[in-house]
C-alpha cells in the first residue's frame, strides 16, 4: 500500500530523462467558454478604455477652458443718466492698465458690446434704446497673480457703476464637472473590474466541472492544489490578455481615427465648434499609456480571479 506522503508532490512525476512527447493541458485552450470569456473581456476592456479616455479629454478640455478664463476678468460700466459712458470707460480702462500683473485692455466699443447679444437676441435689432453695459476685458500678465480684490476696490471707488467679474463661479463650475466627471469614470471601471471578476469567475467553475475526470486523476497521483491552479492561472491569464488587447487596441483606434477626423476638420466650423468642447480628441501619451496599463491589469485580475476560485474550489473538495 502505498504511503499518504509518498503522493505529495507538486506536480505529476515523469520518469527521469523521459518526458511526454506532447502534455495536453489542463484546461483546453480552445473552447466555446474560452472564446465566450475572451469576448466577455475584450467588451470590458473596450468599455472601460473608453471610459478612461473620455475621463481624459474631459479633464483636459476643462483645464484649457479654467486656464483660458482665468487669465481674463471683465470690468462692465453700466449706463446711468447724466454718466457719460465712454469717459468711464476710458478711465477704468487706464486704471486697469497701470494695475500691477496686467498684460493687456480692451475696451469693446458700443457696436463690439452689441455684437455680444446677437446670439441671443439675432441681428438686426437697433438696441440704442436700451442700456447696454460696456465691457472692458483685461488679460492678466503670464505668471503674474494681481490682487483682483483691490483692482475691484479701486474701480469702484474711481468709476462709478464699475463691476469687476473674475469668472470664479465658472471655474468653481468647470472644476465641478471635470470633478465629477472623474469619479463617475472611476465608478464606471470599478464596476468593470468587478464584472469581469465575476465572469472569470463562473468561466473558471465552469472549465473545472468540464474537466472534473483530469482533476480528480490528478488528485489520484499526488498533485498538489498549486500545481492544478498554476494550470488555470496561465490559461486565463492568457485568454485575458487576448481579450484585454482586443478590447483595448480597439479603442486606441476609435481615439486615433478621432483624432484624424478632428485634424481634417480643422479650419471649419465643425471642427472649431468639436476643438472648443473637446480639444484636438487626443489623448496624449498619458492616455495610450493609461489603456495599455489597463490591458495588462485586466489580464492579470483574470489571472488572479481563476487562481483564488480554483484553490477555493479545491480546498472545499479536499
Amino acid at each position: 500500500m502505498t504511503d499518504h506522503a509518498t503522493t505529495e508532490t507538486s506536480a505529476p512525476q515523469w520518469p527521469r530523462g523521459r518526458k511526454p512527447r506532447n502534455e495536453a493541458p489542463i484546461v483546453p485552450p480552445n473552447t466555446i467558454a474560452a472564446r465566450a470569456l475572451i469576448a466577455v473581456v475584450a467588451i470590458m476592456t473596450f468599455l472601460a478604455s473608453l471610459t478612461t479616455g473620455a475621463v481624459i479629454l474631459v479633464q483636459s478640455a476643462a483645464s484649457d477652458w479654467q486656464a483660458d478664463v482665468a487669465r481674463e476678468i471683465t470690468i462692465q460700466i453700466s449706463p446711468a443718466p447724466g454718466r457719460n459712458l465712454d469717459a468711464s470707460v476710458e478711465k477704468a480702462a487706464a486704471l486697469a492698465s497701470r494695475f500691477h500683473g496686467i498684460g493687456g485692455v480692451h475696451a469693446m466699443s458700443k457696436e463690439e458690446s452689441t455684437q455680444l447679444l446677437e446670439p441671443w437676441l439675432g441681428s438686426g435689432l437697433s438696441l440704442a434704446e436700451l442700456p447696454v453695459p460696456r465691457l472692458i476685458v483685461v488679460t492678466i500678465a503670464s505668471g503674474a497673480a494681481p490682487d483682483i480684490s483691490e483692482l475691484r476696490r479701486l474701480l469702484q471707488a474711481e468709476v462709478p457703476g464699475a463691476t469687476l467679474d473674475d469668472h470664479r463661479g465658472w471655474i468653481d463650475r468647470m472644476r465641478a464637472m471635470a470633478g465629477a466627471a472623474v469619479a463617475g469614470g472611476v465608478i464606471i471601471l470599478i464596476l468593470m473590474v468587478a464584472a469581469t471578476v465575476l465572469s472569470v469567475s463562473f468561466a473558471t467553475r465552469g472549465a473545472m466541472a468540464a474537466n472534473k475526470p483530469v482533476i480528480e486523476v490528478l488528485h489520484f497521483i499526488g498533485a498538489r492544489n498549486r500545481y492544478i491552479a498554476r494550470n488555470f492561472e496561465r490559461h486565463f491569464l492568457l485568454l485575458g490578455f487576448k481579450g484585454g488587447a482586443i478590447g483595448g487596441f480597439a479603442a486606441l483606434a476609435i481615439f486615433t481615427l478621432a483624432s484624424l477626423v478632428s485634424g481634417w476638420l480643422t479650419g471649419t466650423a465643425a471642427g472649431e465648434q468639436t476643438a472648443a468642447l473637446f480639444g484636438t480628441f487626443s489623448i496624449g501619451t498619458a492616455g495610450y499609456i493609461a489603456v495599455l496599463g489597463q490591458i495588462v491589469l485586466i489580464a492579470l485580475v483574470t489571472a488572479w480571479t481563476s487562481r483564488q476560485t480554483v484553490n477555493r474550489t479545491l480546498d472545499a473538495i479536499d
